[in-house]
């Protein structure tokens, strides 16, 4: 597949800008050059390569603990009572 000037006046009215000429030419290049290596790719032979399911991403067990992450926070704040924050009143 190449990008001709009509794909490439299509692709411009879809992402709705607007090139000059030199632009238009630049980014036809570009995505024809990116064509070219997804062309490559898809013309590799993959039949004799074995699957790899066996891969898995470490996880640490998900375990509850209590953090206490309110009574942290109040902690620091300049001000606080029963487990809340006082602020000012502002009415």
């Amino acid at each position: 597949m190449m990008i001709d000037e009509l794909l490439l006046g299509k692709l411009q009215k879809l992402a709705m800008i607007d090139l000059s000429q030199e632009e238009a030419a630049e980014v036809a290049s570009n995505l024809n050059e990116i064509l070219g290596f997804i062309d490559n790719l898809s013309s590799i032979n993959t039949d004799d390569i074995a699957l790899s399911t066996n891969a898995k991403t470490p996880l640490r067990d998900d375990v509850p603990k209590d953090s206490n992450v309110a009574l942290n926070v109040l902690e620091n704040a300049p001000k606080a009572q029963d487990g809340f924050f006082i602020v000012p009143k502002i009415i």
